[in-house]
């Protein structure tokens, strides 16, 4: 009898949880309810974005979910800045960096980015962005956010933004509902050296700052956290197993950032690379198999967020006799 340890959280509503003990080929056995008729759910969906930097033409950012309470976005440059300013009215705004670099400017200071890169942007400040062979993710999230990992540094007050850089008269624009197209409220000129100059005048608290998690955290580890969003960093290696988790309050959206696994949830199994993005449902009690050193970012979100990005693989059915073969193969590459 193979038992397995099942926790249900309260997250993002409060810390709370609730460890139980599970028979884990009952979690996969569909129950008999006499007269009582059970609905029938749609299996997992994943989306695909591109994890490694091909050159394209700026295009404005690519949507891959969506709500009224969260906004995740994809976005490529190529040896190029976006054309304007942009100033939120209504979210901070975090980013992630995939691959490539990027020189993020900002009222608060310049800092140049490196895979791995977390930042947060408060609401309300100006900021645009310069990437060379850059992929990053972008995470809207209505302010306020707070920073719950480690801080590694700081953006600072320049007079260089970066190589090549010189200011003028350039477009800033104001949007509300998270940062989304059609969503300006306002636009004009700015001066460029005026609006950065902003840095070398407040306090260095204020300075953006970059997160990335400790080199030793294993699991995953919460580096931001707001009223109905959560957003963290998790690894796995081969041969770990870790619990199955299942959300009371939120959905729990993964970005596949590096290596591959295997998803196992109620509603189906499936198979990740670099580049995928799925939701596992409130409710929905889901584990992982680490198929070789993986990473991935999960989101929380307490607000249904639904892809606005098509479809690209579905899961299959998940049966214990198919999570019992997944374990044993890793069991034997590891011997």
């Amino acid at each position: 009898m193979d038992v397995v340890q099942e926790i249900i959280t309260s997250w993002p509503k409060d810390e709370d949880t609730l460890e139980v003990q599970r028979r884990e080929e009952l979690l996969f056995q569909q129950p008999s309810m006499g007269p009582v008729k059970l609905r029938s759910h749609e299996p997992i969906q994943a989306v695909h974005f591109a994890s490694a930097f091909k050159p394209i033409k700026f295009a404005r950012p690519a949507g891959i979910y969506e709500s009224h309470h969260l906004r995740v976005e994809w976005q490529t440059m190529a040896n190029f800045r976006q054309p304007f300013y942009h100033r939120n009215a209504d979210v901070d705004e975090l980013s992630y960096q995939v691959c490539g670099t990027r020189t993020l400017m900002t009222e608060y200071g310049t800092v140049d980015l490196e895979p791995g890169d977390f930042t947060r942007i408060p609401v309300g400040v100006a900021h645009d962005n310069y990437g060379i062979d850059d992929i990053h993710l972008l995470f809207y999230i209505p302010a306020p956010v707070k920073e719950c990992g480690p801080i590694v540094r700081r953006a600072e007050a320049r007079d260089l933004q970066f190589e090549g850089w010189a200011p003028k008269a350039i477009p800033e624009v104001m949007t509300l509902c998270l940062g989304g197209p059609e969503c300006d409220i306002a636009a004009s000129l700015v001066d460029e050296t005026l609006l950065l100059e902003h840095a070398k005048h407040v306090d260095q608290h204020k300075l953006i700052p970059v997160l990335r998690p400790h080199a030793e955290d294993r699991g995953t580890s919460w580096l931001y956290k707001s009223e109905f969003v959560w957003v963290g960093h998790t690894e796995r290696n081969p041969g770990e197993q870790p619990a199955y988790y299942r959300h009371r309050f939120g959905d729990e959206i993964q970005c596949q950032i590096s290596g591959t696994r295997t998803v196992v949830t109620q509603r189906g199994v499936i198979d990740l690379e670099p580049g995928d993005y799925i939701c596992i449902p409130t409710g929905v009690p889901f584990t992982d198999i680490a198929h070789e050193k993986t990473m991935f970012i999960s989101i929380l979100t307490h607000h249904e967020s639904p892809p606005v990005a098509p479809i690209t693989k579905t899961a299959r059915p998940a049966t214990f006799a198919e999570i019992q073969k997944l374990r044993g193969v890793h069991l034997r590459n590891g011997e």
